[in-house]
């Protein structure tokens, strides 16, 4: 399959499920069959449409982002079996390690003639690098590189170490002194921190990822429901740990990885959830009003996704849910508008978690938030919107600001009293992806407003 033909493939299909993604997102299982929206493509098939939109952020993406840090050269250095972790969103499919140790350049040449993109290293990366050396001895390939650094006489050039973000901190001490033993003095002194560069390029969305992204994660939101369905589920019998297995091996039929192994917990009318526990639930036999959540992520076309929801079992009679845990799901749904209202370009994480607490104290909701980017990882660098053991400030990544093109799964949870239970609070654990256009958040694939119903 070429280039083309992978394209219209990609869009024929996000075409048919996407589409029917965005209604089927806003209402979950309510006893019906559930159906898993749309294809998943073959592993033979997935290369072309993730190499396209790694083409496109290459060339379209990157120089922007070089200016912005303020780098004429970036090296990106790494070895087999300690590969970078931003080097798996620069190289192209189907990549399974560094081989060797690869070294790849990208130079600034200015705005007509764009970022040159070479690779060092023993063997070739396709098309979308230059090869700028070719040879089998390390110590020829390390002067290769320098000779390319020296040729081209960058003022700043940027290697990936950083005391502060682990995604940015891929070149190890050891390649880090050998490119010190190489270059000039002078060279070694533009040596500075890409750190910048690194967050900005692994935050960023593009228009291509955005158009698979929602399929990405109505496929996540389509398992839970199955899950949280009576195909999975029989009170008395099934497990906890069954469910969170039945996730598990569900992703793994549909050839979808995940980052994580699934969590399922319940929460029961009797059972203790004070206002000051982080976190209520407790695993075992599933019974007859019962609450559960789910915690689960995927990743497919490099795109990571992370998803909570919630489900009841009904009791013997009941055809629908108590009215009391319907409204704190309302509540729960509130406070992601509280949240989500409060993106404003150029906020730091920071500030985006101390109004969104001053406006759920407002309103009286009892919430925790801790909500984190997405991309190519689950938990994505960005800016951290609290964390579920400190609602205050987070130093550092707490202090990045937010930008526009950029995905967040937007996790939380309340704690709302319930009738129906004498007045015993549930924790209304919520994660929904979604994308901040620079204007507003837009749930990738809806949110939960509905319970998931076990009849």
């Amino acid at each position: 399959m070429n280039l083309d033909q992978a394209s219209f493939s990609l869009s024929f299909f996000l075409a048919v499920v996407v589409g029917s993604a965005s209604s089927w997102a806003q209402e979950p299982s309510q006893g019906r069959e559930i159906t898993v929206p749309g294809a998943v493509l073959r592993q033979r098939e997935r290369p072309d449409p993730v190499n396209a939109a790694l083409e496109d952020r290459l060339n379209n993406l990157l120089p922007a982002l070089m200016r912005e840090a303020g780098l004429d050269m970036w090296l990106v250095i790494n070895r087999e079996y300690a590969e970078d972790p931003v080097y798996f969103s620069l190289v192209p499919e189907p990549v399974y390690a560094a081989r060797r140790t690869t070294m790849l350049v990208f130079f600034d040449r200015g705005a007509e003639q764009g970022v040159e993109r070479l690779t060092v290293s023993r063997y070739p990366l396709g098309s979308l690098y230059e090869s700028a050396w070719q040879g089998g001895d390390l110590e020829e390939q390390w002067r290769g590189l320098a000779e390319i650094i020296s040729a081209r006489d960058p003022q700043r050039i940027g290697i990936n170490q950083s005391r502060e973000w682990p995604v940015a901190d891929g070149l190890t001490a050891a390649l880090k002194a050998r490119l010190i033993e190489v270059l000039s003095p002078e060279l070694v002194e533009r040596l500075v921190a890409s750190e910048a560069l690194v967050v900005r390029w692994l935050e960023t969305r593009t228009a291509l990822e955005l158009e698979s992204y929602p399929h990405t994660v109505a496929l996540a939101r389509a398992v839970i429901a199955e899950a949280f369905s009576a195909r999975v589920i029989t009170p008395g019998v099934t497990t906890t740990d069954d469910v969170a297995w039945y996730v598990a091996e569900r992703f793994a039929e549909l050839g979808l990885a995940i980052w994580f192994h699934p969590d399922v917990n319940i929460q029961r009318r009797g059972t203790s959830c004070d206002r000051d526990d982080p976190f209520c639930g407790s695993s075992g036999v599933i019974r007859r009003g019962d609450v559960l959540h789910t915690d689960v992520g995927i990743c497919y076309l490099r795109l990571c996704t992370d998803t909570q929801e919630m489900a009841y079992v009904l009791e013997l009679g009941e055809t629908e849910i108590p009215r009391g845990l319907s409204t704190a799901l309302g509540t729960g749904n509130r406070w992601q508008d509280l949240l989500t209202g409060e993106f404003r370009s150029g906020r730091t994480g920071n500030e985006i978690l101390a109004a969104t607490i001053k406006a759920a104290d407002a309103e009286g909701i009892v919430s925790s938030t801790y909500t984190h980017p997405l991309g190519f990882f689950g938990h994505a660098p960005g800016p951290t919107i609290g964390m579920w053991d400190n609602q205050g400030p987070t130093p550092g990544r707490g202090d990045w600001s937010l930008h526009p093109s950029t995905a967040y799964a937007i996790e939380g949870n309340v704690k709302v009293a319930v009738p129906e239970w004498d007045g015993q609070l549930v924790q209304i654990k919520l994660e929904q992806s979604a994308v901040f256009d620079g204007d507003q958040v837009r749930y990738l694939a809806g949110r939960q407003t509905r319970w998931h119903l076990v009849h």
